[in-house]
């Protein structure tokens, strides 16, 4: 009986489906006939506008990863076998002696066979001046600028926007013309060739880490002073106690941004300093370039060493790259 009601249904399905064609009208899907079947769905358009994008932002992530990568290829390679075959994309005859002249492993005849210059580069007391000079500033800079932030932020007193808008001014003036005056004043000072003239011109504000503070502190909410001033604090303790606390995000972004200045620096480091003994990493890069004992630069060395140079300045960018974006950007917003 079930397969007499099943084949009768089935032409009267078909006659349904043959009228909805007939009519224009979709076909019932209920009616169990093909005219059921779903219909084609419009094919979305190209979003040609973010192909080209992506195609142009790796294009310039390729640009700017490609001299690191070619840095690191040089200083794999064997400086001999560098100008036999200076277009190889590839390290040429792989070896790790870039490095070992780097750290001192390697003596000065076993550089010069492996077609070194045979230069000295004392990296670890030229890694420790860097590392003495970056902190030192950094700690003392961050430090002032942030006092220096407060009172242009927190504290009313007569002519404090025109000595800050001063300070904005000083942005637009190149260091180029600074440095005559402070290589002056460090020479009078009897600072020259060493550590502490280094660090002096910089050492106490500059005025980006204090217009950046500044921007902060703004935000901070006067309530929250205005209660710590009701229960006896004075203006130092709320500034150490309260807006302090409240500001480690941007004083940790200043601290990085000066770090990696203060270590990339190299052209007042080169005018002040002249021996080993106050020599940073970046000029004595410089000078082990400079140094050609067999007529020709230590490339795979010097690769080296600068690679070793710029590490930790990536690996701290890279640590706190998006907390570095994302307190400039809220400092501009706000």
């Amino acid at each position: 009986m079930s397969d007499v009601q099943q084949t009768s249904t089935l032409p009267v399905a078909a006659d349904r489906a043959d009228e909805g064609r007939a009519s224009g009208r979709p076909a019932d899907p209920r009616a169990g006939g093909t005219g059921g079947a779903r219909q084609a769905r419009p094919r979305k358009a190209v979003p040609w506008g973010r192909v080209l994008a992506w195609i142009v932002m790796g294009v310039v992530l390729l640009v700017t990863i490609f001299p690191f990568y070619w840095i690191l290829r040089t200083a794999l390679s064997s400086n001999g076998a560098l100008y036999a075959n200076a277009s190889s994309l590839l390290p040429v005859d792989p070896t790790w002696n870039g490095f070992a002249r780097v750290f001192g492993a390697q003596s000065v005849e076993d550089a010069i066979a492996d077609g070194g210059s045979g230069a000295k580069l004392d990296f670890w007391r030229y890694l420790g001046n860097s590392v003495i000079v970056a902190t030192t500033v950094t700690v003392f800079q961050v430090f002032f600028s942030a006092m220096a932030a407060y009172a242009f932020s927190r504290l009313r007193w007569k002519g404090r926007d025109l000595v800050f808008g001063a300070f904005l001014l000083s942005l637009m003036v190149p260091v180029i013309f600074t440095l005559l005056p402070n290589f002056l004043l460090v020479k009078q000072l009897g600072l020259i060739d060493n550590l502490f003239g280094i660090m002096l011109p910089s050492l106490f504000m500059t005025p980006f880490a204090i217009f950046f503070l500044r921007q902060f502190f703004l935000n901070v909410p006067k309530e929250v002073e205005e209660a710590a001033l009701v229960d006896g604090a004075s203006k130092i303790a709320i500034f150490f106690k309260l807006i302090i606390p409240m500001s480690t995000a941007p004083i940790a972004t200043v601290s990085i941004l000066t770090y990696m200045t203060q270590w990339n620096d190299y052209f007042w480091p080169l005018m002040v300093s002249y021996t080993d003994d106050s020599r940073v990493l970046t000029v004595a890069l410089g000078a082990f370039r400079a140094q050609s004992p067999s007529g020709g630069p230590d490339w795979s060395g010097l690769m080296a060493a600068t690679l070793v140079a710029a590490l930790p300045m990536i690996v701290l960018f890279s640590l706190f790259a998006k907390r570095i974006v994302a307190n400039i950007g809220f400092n501009g917003i706000k």
